[in-house]
């Protein structure tokens, strides 16, 4: 399905979009949410089914009542529904978690059962959730960045050769939440298994805006292990997704033990059901698989290639307009070659980050993200902080944190609403001294007004 105009029509396909939020002077206007990449508002369609399916909800897998039997099959169907989605192997096995940080924890768990010194790659530009997980398991190594903050191939191979076949697992991000790079990540696999290693995605920034194939075992290009979330691709009721081989889960103890997760328990002997049911113990999220596998169905109506490139757009417009304001420094090189996610970081010279991203909200009602966006040291590095600076920050309580603004675009966001952030961030940037005073505190808006007539004050 190919829109002609397709931001007014995804518009539509999504919750939430025409909301008025309150302006620090009292006014009204329809809220601006430039921050997808932390978690999307649900599609209309979603909201529908959850609706619509209530009156026939109960426990999967836990009895031979009718609506049991129903909610147990459109459970399991949702698997097939996951792994043709992303195209995982028939061998993989689709386990439901909470999100893509359980999935990764959970990953890591089976994976440190293999007792052998065994190392991990992660990377610089990695959110938390790929690095912690690992650090306390394995020995970590991470793989360098160039300088614009891209991941250095060259610096992969390099570690894959010093390590001499002991890397287990290369654990890489599909596409940074910092700077909206797409990693090549077929590329890295091939070199990835050249060396007998395994590769880990965490999809959770990649996979809501493009289509991903897993490929199958036999490729080179294969992913072995992905992981990606509901609530960033419009289905916020609490699933995550993590795929793998089912040895990786078959002959471990689960992270999590409870019922579900077994056949018959002794107070000798515990059997173990086989993966993925061994993998997800206690009552499984019923409607937060529907909620996904919905938006998965409406997603892939809609054609994930026109919804990168009507995303693509998007954020090629906002760079070009960020990069003609004063006192902007963008996180990202935009050199009309590199692939990317419709997300890109920015700081403005004069304020701090929090400032910045209350002024849009309070001036007009744009949200975006403000801070280290959960991938500390790739934020570090990308504002060149050195290790003194850091312990600094580590040990002043009283001092503000460093860090960055970002916006991120979903498929209903508009040039109409990049244009008025624009207006209002050059606005900004050019009485950046009488901001810094005036949103040295925080402004409370006066709540009581009901006038909901739309105004950006600003202009």
């Amino acid at each position: 399905m190919i829109y002609r105009n397709p931001g007014s029509c995804f518009r539509n396909l999504v919750a939430g979009t025409e909301t008025k939020v309150p302006l620090a002077n009292g006014k009204y206007v329809t809220a601006i949410n430039f921050d997808n990449a932390a978690t999307t508002p649900p599609l209309c369609s979603v909201l529908r089914e959850i609706a619509q399916f209530a009156p026939m909800y109960a426990s999967v897998h836990r009895g031979k009542g009718y609506k049991s039997i129903v909610c147990s099959d459109l459970y399991e169907h949702g698997r097939e529904v996951v792994r043709e989605f992303v195209n995982a192997d028939k061998r993989d096995v689709v386990i439901f978690t909470k999100n893509t940080t359980e999935s990764i924890n959970m990953l890591a768990y089976a994976l440190a059962a293999d007792e052998k010194e065994q190392v991990v790659l992660s990377t610089d530009m990695e959110h938390l959730a790929n690095d912690m997980p690992w650090r306390d398991k394995f020995t970590v190594d991470y793989i360098a960045l160039t300088r614009s903050g891209r991941l250095s191939l060259k610096s992969l191979e390099s570690k894959l050769q010093a390590y001499e076949g002991k890397v287990k697992l290369v654990a890489v991000t599909g596409a940074s939440n910092v700077t909206g790079y797409i990693n090549p990540i077929h590329e890295i696999a091939r070199l990835v298994h050249t060396y007998g290693a395994r590769i880990f995605v965490d999809g959770a920034q990649w996979v809501p805006h493009t289509s991903v194939n897993m490929r199958p075992y036999d490729s080179a290009e294969h992913i072995d292990y992905l992981a990606f979330s509901g609530h960033k691709m419009y289905a916020p009721f609490g699933t995550g997704v993590l795929i793998g081989p089912k040895e990786t889960f078959a002959n471990t103890i689960p992270v999590y033990q409870g019922g579900g997760a077994v056949g018959l328990v002794s107070q000798q002997a515990i059997e173990w059901e086989a993966p993925p049911a061994k993998c997800e113990a206690g009552t499984p999220n019923m409607m937060g698989v529907l909620a996904l596998i919905t938006a998965i169905d409406t997603l892939s109506k809609l054609n994930l290639d026109d919804i990168h490139s009507y995303e693509q757009k998007l954020i090629d417009y906002a760079i070009g307009g960020l990069s003609t304001i004063p006192g902007i420094t963008l996180y990202s090189i935009r050199d009309g070659t590199e692939e990317r996610v419709s997300l890109v970081s920015f700081s403005l010279e004069g304020l701090h980050h929090s400032q910045v991203a209350e002024i849009l909200s309070r001036k007009a009602g744009i949200a975006v993200r403000n801070g280290l966006f959960c991938a500390h040291p790739y934020v570090e590095k990308l504002l060149r902080l050195s290790d003194e600076e850091i312990k600094y920050y580590q040990t002043h309580d009283d001092k503000s944190l460093p860090g960055l603004v970002r916006i991120s675009f979903g498929l209903y966001n508009t040039i109409r609403e990049i244009d008025i952030f624009l207006e209002l961030l050059t606005h900004i940037a050019r009485h950046h001294q009488f901001y810094a005073h005036k949103y040295g505190y925080v402004l409370e808006p006066n709540r009581s007004n009901g006038d909901k007539k739309e105004e950006y004050p600003y202009c």
